[in-house]
């Protein structure tokens, strides 16, 4: 018999806020941390996949940060943070949509990485007004 361990498991509709993290995270994990560029340690994920794309694929990689940001709301987060969210989704939208050659517009997006900054800001929130949404985070290690 086969077992369901390789399906996808989406995170639960929740407004709560354990709910809401899983849900960042996850938007997260796809946007920055898709798969490893061979030969390297760098994570690549979707906002650099849409980057390649001259115009729609930085409107589409902004849209998908706007997410998190939107999140963000839902877990009362104070206008600042907010600011500093859309900041750093706007800061990343420009640098992909100025360079002018879309393979070199990548090189902005797999350093600034702001969804993951993003997360960072709502992972402090969350652990100051929500310790109850916090989760200890583990690696798993192989021993041969």
């Amino acid at each position: 018999m086969a077992t369901d361990d390789h399906r996808l498991h989406l995170p639960k509709l929740d407004s709560d806020p354990q709910s809401v993290r899983q849900r960042v995270e996850t938007m997260e994990r796809l946007l920055e941390h898709l798969f490893v560029i061979p030969g390297t340690r760098r994570d690549v994920g979707l906002d650099v996949i849409l980057d390649l794309v001259p115009i729609v694929g930085d409107i589409a990689a902004a849209a998908l940060g706007a997410y998190i940001v939107w999140e963000a709301k839902n877990l009362g987060m104070s206008k600042w943070q907010m600011a500093r969210m859309s900041g750093n989704v706007g800061t990343n939208w420009l640098l992909g949509l100025f360079s002018v050659v879309p393979v070199v517009g990548v090189l902005p997006t797999l350093f600034f990485r702001s969804n993951t900054r993003n997360l960072k800001i709502i992972k402090k929130h969350l652990e100051k007004h929500h310790p109850a949404a916090t989760t200890i985070e583990t690696t798993a290690t192989r021993s041969d």
